[in-house]
């Protein structure tokens, strides 16, 4: 009875639905670059929001390092949330901005592929495990909160294991995106990267979620695979929009960005609860929660996983704008200039010089684990306050 109910966690409260129901209005809902109307359009909106990967708080996997926890419950959120970031990233650069998921077809090998990434086992490249095992090195006992910052750091390491996607994850510093260290970072030498599967084509300094008719304009033809071929390339830029609340200043920029085609998604939330949020409504945004908890799934290697659990069948949470805590995490495509971040062509003079990311020597003993409940919801002072 217990793996029945597991199963099932996410669809067995049938009323959740109906207290969360989209309002009945006419304004524009936006779900990572595809508009859609509620009235019109809300079969085809929520199977876009049903076939985003979720994933959600686990118990019962192998303890973290064989001593640590076993379950994320009440710490693991912003992990959560950065591993819906990803895995988004993953599914457009693999199947397509416009795949949709099934229950009733069989899912392409990529899908599978993508979704094994992300299990619960210390083997899986972006498990709960290796995430909590390399935030020990940014300072984050295994067990402890991570802000929207430390997540995307973790993320930037984990990517340099993934021989697979050979993705270039690049995080901002100071508000700021660098050209050149984007090239340095997705060009360097030795590094080849796979045709990927799907409609759109390739193109140099093709970006994850990019749009096919974008692509198909920048290269109607496949490159050879040269030492020099561009990564995917996945953007990351902290924010903090505000001090104690979000600045009114920075809404409309905010929700600009969910209207991106090359929009993976924001993390944030409020203190202490991280969200996966991607889209919006009028003065609402629109977000997956991860804090279900669902029993781990056990896979055996070569075995397709039972993904039921790995998607939401609910009708998606919503919250005010003004509720958003001001510390944020986008991932995107730079697109055109918004003002809350500064493009910048040559890195600053100022600046410490970049050196592109090694994979780092990882020992975790198993002393790293946190000692006291006290310091799970440290604030995270990591992020430049923006000038209006």
């Amino acid at each position: 009875m217990e793996a029945v109910l597991a199963k099932y966690e996410n669809q067995i409260n049938v009323f959740s639905e109906f207290l969360e129901d989209l309002p009945d209005t006419d304004e524009p809902v936006w779900i990572l670059g595809a508009c859609y109307d509620v009235k019109t359009n809300k079969s085809e909106l929520l199977a876009d929001v049903r076939s985003r990967l979720w994933f959600t708080y686990r118990k019962k996997f192998s303890p973290i390092g064989g001593t640590g926890p076993s379950s994320d419950a009440g710490w693991g959120c912003m992990l959560r949330c950065g591993q819906m970031i990803l895995a988004q990233a993953l599914v457009c650069w693999h199947l397509g901005q416009d795949w949709r998921w099934d229950p009733e077809k069989a899912q392409p090998k990529e899908y599978h592929r993508i979704l094994n990434c992300f299990l619960d086992k210390k083997d899986s490249c972006y498990s709960i495990h290796q995430m909590a095992q390399m935030g020990v090195g940014e300072g984050k006992s295994v067990g402890e909160w991570y802000g929207p910052n430390t997540v995307a750091q973790v993320l930037k390491k984990l990517a340099l294991f993934d021989d697979w996607n050979s993705l270039a994850v690049y995080v901002s510093m100071d508000n700021t995106v660098v050209i050149e260290d984007i090239k340095k970072q997705c060009q360097q030498p030795g590094q080849k990267v796979k045709p990927r599967a799907g409609p759109c084509g390739w193109g140099e300094g093709s970006v994850l979620g990019q749009s096919c008719s974008e692509a198909q304009e920048r290269a109607p033809n496949p490159p050879s695979q040269g030492p020099l071929d561009w990564r995917p390339l996945l953007l990351v830029i902290p924010l903090r929009m505000g001090i104690n609340s979000i600045n009114p200043v920075y809404i409309q920029a905010l929700k600009e960005c969910f209207k991106m085609p090359q929009s993976c998604g924001v993390l944030g939330g409020k203190p202490n609860l991280a969200y996966y949020f991607i889209g919006f409504i009028d003065d609402e945004l629109i977000y997956l929660d991860p804090h279900t908890t669902q029993q781990a799934l056990e896979c055996d290697s070569g075995i397709a996983v039972d993904d039921a659990s790995y998607h939401c069948h609910r009708t998606p949470h919503r919250m005010k704008i003004t509720n958003l805590d001001p510390s944020v995490a986008l991932e995107l495509l730079k697109k055109r200039n918004l003002r809350m971040f500064e493009l910048v062509e040559k890195h600053p003079s100022h600046w410490p010089p970049f050196v592109p990311p090694t994979k780092p020597e990882v020992q975790t003993t198993g002393a790293e684990f946190i000692e006291s409940p006290d310091k799970l919801f440290e604030s995270e002072e990591e992020f430049e306050i923006l000038n209006v």
